[in-house]
């Protein structure tokens, strides 16, 4: 446990102990405006029916703008783009805040919530990008870099789990409006710290007209499916949280729901640490496999599942899986994708997870209603199933990474577990 420790002090050392207070407050909003858009959506209008489109407008527009945002940063770098991100994605929550608040109709509402999705700054993946170019640059091995991905891993879901809380409290306490207030705010003052601080130009810009810049590299066929694992890992995320909210409404709890998905988050985060202490001889797709097995065993109880103190015991332990999945796919990615187009794939990553986990929520909410919560759970252990296949079955190409350095040539070679010749 000491070197565990040790480890994670040499990752916060790569770029000082304001980097990840910056990031994490950054990302908060992001965390925090799915569930206050539907909660605010849904007092001032009324309709739940409206409140669904505009939260579903939100996660398609962050869906689908995550992986441009994260390609604009690979071109003009990450100041830029994440400060305009930022500001601007906190005037369209003000927007969507007073939009609601003035019961606007819910076309040009669903639109804000549309504005307000495509412009969220991805600081969660831009940190990851930004924290392993540092790694590298300071001749790190593979442990360090690991340790990174599962810092930053760690990280997402402690804002996963505490945004919804701070919604929640507010909700309770005053009005869902505050909770998107605050997130506006974050957004401004905390983005700005996240995209001004210096380690922001530790990856070069492309530099140049776009007629004299390379062809953009190709991505290895094993990306593709990775980023299909993301987003069934998103689709387990949806489901599970559909099984949850009705299993505790059958019994008559339903205040219940978040708890249960918070504490699944708080073990997840826990066993996203402890992957600093798996022995590095193990490699990444070993792992990726591990990680897909134990989705499938850990998913199946869910579907016997009819008591609350059940349901907490086996969505706890499914908890462990999730942090493991993600964190040795961003790994894995990280030594895939050409240094050129990082930031884009981290992104896409990250989009991949919000499309999986709208999409299957629509769908196993659905079920849900028609035959029970087990229907929902169903639809997460037929996820894992599919995580477990392509993890088995993908193909996975790495090579080495180079840093982009800020001066614009490449910095030392640094030999990483791209090369990793592991299975």
């Amino acid at each position: 446990m000491t070197a565990v420790l040790a480890t994670y002090r040499q990752v916060i050392a790569l770029g000082g102990p304001l980097l990840p207070v910056a990031s994490f407050l950054g990302r908060l909003p992001t965390a925090m405006c799915q569930l206050g858009s539907l909660l605010l959506v849904a007092r001032t209008s009324g309709s739940l029916t409206t409140a669904g489109l505009v939260g579903g407008a939100l996660a398609a527009g962050q869906t689908v703008a995550g992986p441009l945002i994260g390609r604009l940063t690979d071109r003009h770098g990450q100041r830029l783009v994440v400060l305009a991100a930022c500001w601007l994605n906190a005037l369209a929550v003000a927007a969507l805040v007073a939009a609601a608040l003035a019961r606007i109709a819910t076309p040009p509402l669903a639109l804000i919530g549309l504005l307000a999705g495509a412009t969220v700054p991805q600081i969660g993946p831009l940190a990851r990008t930004r924290l392993v170019a540092l790694a590298h640059r300071a001749g790190a091995d593979e442990r360090m870099v690991n340790a990174a991905l599962s810092f930053e891993g760690t990280l997402d879901e402690v804002s996963f789990v505490l945004g919804p809380a701070l919604v929640g409290l507010a909700a309770t306490l005053a009005h869902p409006a505050v909770a998107l207030a605050l997130a506006a705010v974050l957004l401004a003052v905390c983005g700005s710290a996240f995209a001004l601080h210096p380690t922001a130009t530790v990856l070069r810009a492309e530099a140049g007209p776009s007629a004299t810049r390379p062809a953009r590299s190709r991505l290895p066929r094993g990306v593709y499916g990775m980023r299909a694992s993301m987003a069934l890992q998103g689709a387990m995320f949806g489901a599970c949280q559909a099984g949850i909210t009705a299993l505790t409404e059958r019994l008559h709890q339903p205040a219940q729901a978040g708890l249960v998905y918070a504490a699944m988050g708080v073990m997840s985060a826990a066993a996203g640490l402890s992957l600093a202490m798996v022995p590095a001889r193990i490699g990444l797709r070993a792992r990726w496999r591990a990680a897909g097995a134990a989705l499938v065993a850990l998913s199946l109880p869910l579907l016997f599942v009819h008591t609350l103190g059940a349901l907490y015991l086996v969505v706890v332990v499914l908890g462990m899986a999730y942090a493991p999945h993600l964190i040795t796919v961003f790994g894995l990615t990280e030594r895939a994708v050409p240094a050129t187009r990082l930031a884009e794939c981290m992104a896409f990553l990250t989009s991949a997870v919000v499309g999986g986990q709208a999409l299957a929520l629509a769908a196993a909410g659905r079920l849900a209603d028609t035959h029970g919560p087990s229907a929902a759970f169903a639809v997460a252990v037929g996820a894992a199933a599919l995580i477990l296949t392509i993890a088995v079955t993908a193909r996975v190409t790495t090579g080495t990474r180079r840093v982009r350095s800020a001066a614009g040539a490449p910095a030392d070679s640094v030999r990483s577990a791209s090369a990793d010749p592991r299975p």
